[in-house]
């Protein structure tokens, strides 16, 4: 046995004490996500990311994308949605279009813009945030605490920062 294995034990002792069950990624949870988000780049490797979770995911380009989809009897527990997207309707706007067909949704915001002060301060502050890029674990807490209630549903007297 040569100095190294010695001093650090061979690579098999090194790892017989490590259960299989530590490496083991648990889904979170079972529910349906409608992500939103225009970057092609993004909306795949996120999809990819909260399908890991144990999530069934749908994905849309665009708020409009997205509310054809919400037309549908499809169920979904959460509406996961960018807050900049071209094409007519940015996050705030698609939470409001989306609470008249569906009034129970979850909503959970997201942006790489989070640490400009203005803008958390024009968003409802009922509603969750969580920043790109995205950690696994603050993601699969976010959503968790969304889906289960704890956050994410809009207080209707504000949406895009206006008291209505």
């Amino acid at each position: 046995m040569d100095a190294r294995n010695r001093a650090y034990g061979s690579p098999r002792a090194l790892f017989a004490g490590i259960s299989c069950k530590a490496m083991e990624v648990r889904p979170e949870g079972t529910e349906t996500i409608l992500f939103v988000d225009d970057d092609e780049l993004v909306r795949k490797s996120a999809a990819i990311l909260i399908a890991s979770l144990g999530y069934r995911v749908l994905s849309a380009r665009s708020g409009p994308e997205a509310l054809e989809i919400l037309r549908q009897d499809t169920p979904i527990d959460l509406l996961f949605t960018d807050i900049f997207m071209p094409g007519g309707l940015r996050g705030p706007q698609l939470v409001n279009a989306a609470r008249r067909l569906r009034p129970e949704l979850k909503v959970l915001f997201t942006s790489g813009f989070f640490e400009h002060a203005e803008i958390r301060d024009a968003l409802d502050p009922s509603i969750e945030q969580v920043s790109k890029p995205y950690d696994r674990t603050v993601l699969a807490a976010k959503l968790r605490r969304t889906l289960s209630g704890r956050g994410g549903v809009a207080d209707d007297r504000r949406i895009d920062g206006k008291e209505r």
